[in-house]
């Protein structure tokens, strides 16, 4: 090795060669407008490369200012890359935000809630206790409203049925009323004095008491003389001159006949029993004739009384 070699490095020793290009192939630039340099992007980039042959090195203060363009440079390609996103991956992401944030309110506001949390074991129970309750009496209203709307819905049926039910309990108010006249089975029970005893007033009430605890359903009373007076809950029965009867302030004279509209079998077996009607008529020396009847017409009618007092409870 000659004096002049050891010249050319300095150092006494041979020249050192330079750094070696890259062999592999040469990376094509990328063609969109807005695409951010390789070298920039990349993790393996060298944070300074060296100088070249010849050209000065590079300072401390370029040096940083390079660095420091590079966050910008990153942003840049992110919103690049926010810009192909599809709307539709957009809004999944705006909606699982939303969704994390609802769950942690919820939790937040569940377990800072000062009535639950300090609430003992059995007020808690007391009190879905009464959440059940009033949740039963919710359906059971719902349910009772849904059936008043069907009933409404039935249209001309409904109406119809609701009538005639309304006609039926008028009909079955004014004959137990004594303001309609009623005809079906029944007896007639006739009284005849005898022995110079007269019929009492005792013995006719007797008589009818005994024929509604049977299931008598209507009721009239007539005398010799045709007077016939309907017997309704509110009837009376007097003692007058001479064997007479007043009912409901009417005389009337024996002998006395009962019409009464009822099971025939059930009510004759009351009138004849020990100690009943029957035997105590025969015992004053009266005389008791029973007679079934297939229709039993109960004709007479009762004055309809105006109250002046009782009002029905709404």
């Amino acid at each position: 090795m000659s004096g002049d070699e050891h010249n050319e490095t300095g150092t006494g020793w041979p020249g050192q060669p330079g750094p070696v290009p890259p062999t592999g192939p040469a990376r094509e630039p990328d063609p969109r407008p807005d695409a951010p340099d390789p070298d920039e992007l990349s993790p393996l980039a060298p944070e300074a490369a060296p100088a070249e042959s010849g050209e000065p090195a590079e300072s401390g203060e370029a040096t940083l200012e390079r660095s420091a363009g590079r966050p910008f440079t990153s942003a840049l390609a992110l919103i690049g890359g926010w810009r192909r996103t599809s709307p539709a991956t957009v809004m999944i992401f705006v909606l699982l935000a939303l969704l994390g944030f609802t769950l942690v309110e919820q939790l937040r506001t569940t377990s800072t809630d000062p009535y639950t949390s300090a609430a003992r074991q059995e007020d808690l129970v007391r009190i879905l206790s009464d959440l059940n309750a009033r949740e039963d009496r919710l359906r059971q209203d719902i349910a009772a409203l849904e059936d008043s709307q069907r009933q409404l819905a039935s249209g001309e049926q409904g109406r119809q049925a609701a009538l005639e039910e309304a006609a039926r309990r008028a009909d079955e108010l004014g004959i137990l009323a004594g303001t309609l006249p009623a005809q079906g089975p029944g007896l007639t029970v006739r009284f005849e004095p005898g022995g110079g005893a007269a019929i009492s007033a005792m013995r006719v009430l007797d008589a009818v008491q005994e024929l509604r605890g049977a299931g008598a359903e209507a009721m009239q009373i007539s005398g010799g003389d045709q007077v016939t007076v309907r017997i309704v809950a509110s009837t009376y029965f007097l003692d007058g001159e001479n064997g007479s009867l007043f009912v409901d302030g009417r005389l009337l004279t024996g002998p006395y006949t009962i019409t009464v509209i009822g099971d025939p079998a059930t009510m004759r077996t009351a009138l004849n029993i020990p100690g009943g009607v029957v035997a105590t008529v025969d015992g004053d020396g009266g005389t008791v004739i029973v007679e079934d009847r297939e229709v039993a017409e109960v004709s007479a009618l009762h004055a309809p009384i105006e109250l002046e007092h009782a009002r029905p409870i709404t």
